[in-house]
């Protein structure tokens, strides 16, 4: 298949896709696998005084980014997890997002949580090239979500907290519940679930639920 050719194909697929987003009450999804939020403070602290995030690749929802910095993430077992990426930009509280999986193999008993509420939550040590973080609180699992716009909301018939059930079809196909729906003025529409769901429903990458 020559250059040409294969650009004409990418185009067709990409408006096909659009299209179908764009009728009906289907959402993109995206698995999240281990990452964190971090402060400013607790960011120099790892990586030494004046340090900034930089940008490895930009995410879907308009500012956010998957930075260069990863840390290690130690838990009360002494268990680890190595390179746990940063998303930026940098937040008003440190945050840790895991599965059920991988608190178990860090000996935590995460709570299922909204990003943010954090209080009283899991303590781990993040580790990083230049310091050491004994966070008191922070570790979740993070409950499932999507993102849209005012506009997707509307179509959708939808509002900003409200908790919505998602189809996914397929051999493993699952109806996931009380999904919970944050409007943003400018959001992309996406659904989150972490890696264990995506394993339980045989979820990859670019997979597209139904709004039921």
């Amino acid at each position: 298949m020559n250059e040409e050719l294969t650009l004409r194909v990418e185009r067709l697929v990409r408006e096909a896709v659009s299209e179908f987003l764009n009728n009906g009450h289907a959402i993109p999804i995206s698995v999240s696998a281990r990452h964190m939020h971090i402060t400013q403070e607790h960011l120099e602290q790892l990586f030494g005084p004046g340090s900034q995030l930089t940008k490895m690749k930009d995410l879907l929802q308009p500012g956010e980014f998957a930075a260069d910095q990863t840390v290690t993430v130690v838990g009360p077992n002494r268990h680890l997890f190595e390179k746990v990426r940063i998303l930026g930009p940098v937040r008003k509280a440190t945050q840790v997002e895991f599965s059920y999986t991988d608190g178990r193999h860090l000996g935590l008993e995460l709570p299922a949580r909204h990003s943010g509420n954090i209080k009283g939550t899991a303590p781990v040590i993040l580790v990083g090239p230049r310091g050491v973080v004994h966070l008191q609180e922070g570790a979740i699992r993070a409950l499932r979500h999507i993102h849209m716009s005012v506009t997707d909301a509307e179509r959708l018939g939808v509002h900003d907290e409200q908790l919505a059930n998602v189809r996914v079809n397929g051999p493993m196909g699952i109806v996931f519940e009380n999904v919970r729906v944050r409007v943003g003025k400018n959001a992309n529409l996406e659904m989150h679930i972490d890696t264990d769901e995506a394993n339980a429903a045989g979820v990859t990458t670019q997979a597209i639920g139904t709004l039921v």
